[in-house]
């Protein structure tokens, strides 16, 4: 999979045959912060790697890339939830506007019905009539159910909605839209809120119920402003990255994972349904870090 590829490319060339000095480390940390890891959460990496490589006596390019590694890995989860046969869960599906929202949640839908669970989608971003259009082309294109009102209706009257009419046809997953701006962000964190109080009190189980947030691999640093947003409105369990291609440089993940320990649940990868996967984080790591794949 070649995402973030001009960022490994410069990491690997970093790696490739270079004495281990200061010099490197200073690159190294120049690198590091251009790829989206940010200056102190750099300056924290760059140093424990300088210990450790100091405490085991590191003497190649390999050696050190292992260390470095084991550093990030503490800082990158994975997590692919499954929903219970013959139970009712809900996905919350959150992002700013313009991220790939509404065409991930159709990715997922497919991936779930692959995996022989019963799907409904709910179009709960009721203040943009495209939107709640955009689901329901995606609905009807993958022959599943939709739950959706007029634009402008109450959002949480849609999630209401979308609970019963699972229940009464033994839905095992419900992937709810929700609206990425409004007038304000103050108004966007209480529509949100709105919304998880009534899911809470509509009898699902906690354990089946989840909040996601769709970040744009390519915005960098923003990826991270925006997931503290919505943490703060909607307590998050995972993180749904989009144009997880070459553009992308990857280390605003290690922030994320860093900040909020939210796990990577999915990337998406192109045009069409089927391209969604879980997020893989042994490949991720060996892509950061510049180790060729076997």
């Amino acid at each position: 999979m070649a995402f973030f590829k001009a960022f490994t490319n410069k990491i690997r060339d970093l790696f490739s045959g270079r004495k281990i000095d200061e010099a490197f480390f200073e690159e190294l940390e120049d690198t590091l912060i251009e790829g989206d890891l940010g200056a102190r959460l750099t300056d924290e990496i760059v140093t424990k790697l300088r210990d450790e490589a100091r405490s085991e006596r590191a003497k190649t390019i390999e050696d050190l890339q292992r260390i470095m590694k084991n550093i990030l890995s503490p800082y990158v989860k994975e997590y692919c939830p499954m929903p219970e046969k013959g139970e009712l869960s809900v996905y919350l599906i959150l992002g700013v506007n313009g991220v790939g929202k509404t065409t991930s949640i159709a990715k997922m839908a497919q991936y779930y019905t692959d995996n022989g669970r019963k799907v409904l989608l709910a179009a709960a971003d009721t203040f943009r009539a495209a939107a709640v259009d955009q689901l329901d082309i995606h609905a009807e294109r993958l022959g599943i159910r939709i739950v959706k009102q007029r634009t402008g209706s109450d959002p949480g009257a849609v999630i209401y909605d979308a609970i019963t009419s699972a229940t009464a046809q033994k839905d095992e997953l419900i992937l709810a839209d929700t609206a990425g701006r409004m007038h304000n962000k103050e108004n966007l964190m209480k529509e949100l809120q709105k919304i998880d109080k009534v899911i809470n009190s509509r009898g699902v189980k906690p354990e089946n119920y989840r909040k996601f947030i769709v970040i744009d691999s390519t915005t960098g640093q923003n990826g991270l402003s925006q997931a503290l947003l919505f943490n703060q409105a909607v307590k998050l369990d995972g993180v749904i990255l989009t144009k997880y291609d070459s553009a992308a440089k990857g280390g605003a993940l290690v922030q994320i994972g860093q900040q909020l320990s939210l796990p990577i649940a999915f990337v998406g990868t192109g045009e069409t349904y089927r391209d969604i996967h879980p997020f893989d984080k042994e490949e991720f790591l060996n892509a950061l870090v510049g180790i060729k794949e076997k």
